[in-house]
């Protein structure tokens, strides 16, 4: 059996979440955080929509209305995979019919103003990002 030298055991451990690696797993976390889906329900449970409203649970319907153009399917399919990774919970109150609200959790907060500002910077420098889109556009 060959041993590790504390230098060795030190570089496993700065690489074990490297991005840049082919096989770590914080590419599949990065992937997922990446869909505007996402960017939208975080910010959105995040109280973004409610001109900077604190963060509050929400019924599935209510984020429906507030994301507009997503899909029923879209919705439940970033929802359960938000909550997977323990950024959402799911509260199911048993009434008639069921309610279930949407939260962020600690973990969802802490990466809820990082994408509040992807969300925002994406708003404000849009005009640029259309003018440089058209100089390239004909200059092709």
């Amino acid at each position: 059996m060959a041993t590790v030298s504390a230098a060795e055991k030190r570089d496993r451990a700065r690489n074990a979440y490297n991005a840049f690696l082919a096989v770590c797993p914080s590419r599949q976390l990065l992937d997922r955080l990446s869909d505007k889906w996402v960017v939208l329900v975080l910010c959105g449970l995040g109280g973004d929509a409610g001109g900077g409203a604190a963060p509050a649970a929400l019924r599935y319907s209510e984020l429906a209305r507030l994301i507009a153009g997503v899909s029923q399917k879209m919705l439940t399919q970033t929802l359960r995979s938000l909550e997977r990774d323990g950024l959402v919970t799911r509260e199911i109150t048993p009434t008639v019919p069921v309610t279930v609200h949407y939260a962020l959790t600690d973990l969802g907060l802490s990466l809820h103003q990082t994408m509040r500002q992807l969300r925002l910077w994406a708003q404000e420098n849009m005009d640029d990002v259309q003018k440089r889109r058209a100089a390239y556009d004909a200059e092709a």
